[in-house]
């Protein structure tokens, strides 16, 4: 069997947490002050991280009572990860937990923790292999612990967190192959956004071609059709092309 968490905690009574705001990082962070662990959250502000991440992250350690660190770091530097290649996400999570590494140990936190879970395939993750190699640990995943079992977890421990939906960063956006620029990230973010604010959820717009490729849920594709004009007019600012991909958002 694998361990539970409160062993791992019990191995491992002072880490440092890569603290994104999502369902898995929160749960991490709770169940480790739960278990009296002197665990400590970074979060890393980059340009694909939308400005609603931080304002979770710093909400939840809030109200955990846990001070969070934020970092800042211009992940559009690395050559490697704006060239946007398929193992993009390798080349980002390495540079990224590289920094909380460094970071980390400064502060005297010499084991760092992320918030994969079981329910996470290393195949198709490049962004795992960064990890491992980094010796990051995944407490959720090491004990087993699968998607659905932290968003129930988290809801027995009042986390608002619970039922937020999935969400990959900006840069998951724009095809593999072309070059990522901050300019095309912020015109992702404030679609998004608007979209948001019309009641939409859990919802993509990707880049196609330089047009604004919307992927939504089956149950929300009539009302995108229902607010067609409302829709147009509010992310006409930001893409000149507006599309409605009729397959469901994965």
């Amino acid at each position: 069997m694998p361990p539970s968490l409160q062993d791992f905690f019990r191995q491992y009574p002072k880490i440092a947490l890569g603290f994104s705001g999502g369902v898995d990082s929160a749960y991490l962070l709770s169940a480790g002050l739960t278990c009296g662990a002197d665990i400590r959250p970074y979060f890393i502000r980059t340009p694909f991280q939308p400005e609603f991440e931080l304002e979770d992250a710093r909400r939840l350690a809030s109200l955990l009572h846990v001070p969070l660190t934020v970092l800042e770091y211009d992940i559009l530097s690395e050559p490697a990860v704006t060239a946007n290649p398929p193992d993009r996400c390798y080349h980002c999570k390495r540079a990224l937990f590289r920094l909380l590494t460094r970071r980390a140990a400064a502060d005297g936190y010499t084991v760092l923790l992320d918030g994969t879970n079981a329910s996470d395939q290393a195949d198709d993750r490049p962004g795992m292999r960064a990890i491992c190699e980094l010796q990051v640990r995944s407490p959720l995943r090491e004990c087993g612990l699968t998607k659905a079992q932290i968003r129930q977890l988290s809801k027995e421990a009042g986390l608002f967190t619970w039922d937020k939906p999935a969400y990959a960063c900006l840069a998951t956006r724009i095809p593999a192959g072309t070059p990522i620029a901050a300019s095309v990230l912020s015109r992702i973010e404030q679609a998004e956004n608007r979209l948001t604010a019309l009641g939409f959820s859990d919802f993509r717009v990707r880049v196609y071609h330089d047009a604004a490729r919307i992927q939504l849920p089956q149950a929300q594709l009539p009302q995108a059709v229902a607010l067609r004009d409302t829709v147009l007019k509010e992310l006409k600012p930001f893409f000149d092309t507006i599309l409605l991909d009729m397959e469901v958002r994965p």
